[in-house]
């Protein structure tokens, strides 16, 4: 495995690669960084050349003082393989980075080959009754959007525990993983990331209710969905109308994960992204 800072234009982004063969993208969400794929990394490295950065003002990489949303992200992203001299690539992405590799595949499908995406809110949301306790799960979207900054540096262990608390299994990130991801969140400039991110999501979750964004656009990209049903931030209602938006994506619930399935399910979504890749 190596470590490295690559220039993506406006930024320096942290960036850690492992393994040869076709390239794959791998995209975290929040809290995390690219530690977060760990696991998964040994059991594709064999068969893949891995390219895992941390999203910007997270992890180790540059925080401008913008660009704290999934449009950057994705941007980013695209940048990143601009600098590898990669026309195309797979994803695997989960949470904010799934919500990113969702917009990369829509504006740039020429770019994305397949994708495996992990626990995510998709970008197609169709108004629903059922959708009323869903976004009661929700509420931390304001919390952060309001405190996320002072949150994320002044009470680091409570944000740590909040980390692991739809944990299946609880050994699969344990309380110095965690703790070691609100350090690092802690950060003035990814505590600063954070409350950008979530107040940026929050403007757009508004406007949306308004005036949809993505709802005209079609995912032509084949996808894999896998949802750990234990996630406490996200609902499966959510994610009711999203094979509607797709020519080919085809959604598997998870049972034993919950948001962080990457860390509790390592070998699944390494199985089902070698099967779907190869």
């Amino acid at each position: 495995m190596t470590i490295r800072t690559r220039d993506v234009g406006e930024l320096d982004l942290h960036v850690l690669e492992a393994g040869q063969g076709p390239p794959v993208l791998m995209l975290h969400g929040w809290p995390q960084h690219a530690w977060c794929w760990r696991k998964v990394i040994p059991l594709l490295a064999d068969h893949h050349r891995l390219i895992c950065p941390d999203l910007r003002g997270f992890g180790w990489s540059e925080a401008p003082g913008t660009g704290y949303d999934p449009e950057t992200f994705a941007a980013d992203a695209l940048a990143l393989m601009d600098a590898l001299d990669l026309d195309r690539a797979h994803v695997i992405a989960h949470d904010w980075g799934g919500f990113a590799a969702f917009l990369m595949a829509l504006h740039r499908p020429e770019r994305v080959d397949r994708m495996v995406i992990l626990n995510t809110a998709a970008p197609w949301v169709d108004p629903s009754p059922a959708l009323v306790p869903a976004l009661a799960r929700t509420w931390y979207v304001v919390a952060l959007a309001v405190a996320g900054e002072t949150l994320a540096r002044s009470k680091p262990e409570r944000m740590a525990e909040s980390f692991r608390r739809d944990l299946v299994n609880p050994d699969a990130i344990t309380p110095d993983d965690a703790l070691a991801y609100a350090r690092r969140l802690a950060k003035p400039q990814c505590a600063h990331a954070t409350k950008m991110l979530y107040r940026s999501y929050l403007r757009a979750a508004l406007e949306a209710m308004l005036r949809p964004r993505y709802q005209h656009m079609r995912l032509t990209r084949p996808t894999r969905f896998l949802f750990g049903t234990n996630d406490a931030a996200i609902s499966p209602v959510m994610l009711r109308s999203m094979e509607d938006h797709a020519d080919d994506l085809e959604l598997e619930l998870v049972d034993g994960a919950g948001h962080f399935i990457a860390e509790e399910q390592p070998g699944l979504v390494a199985d089902r992204a070698k099967a779907f890749f190869a």
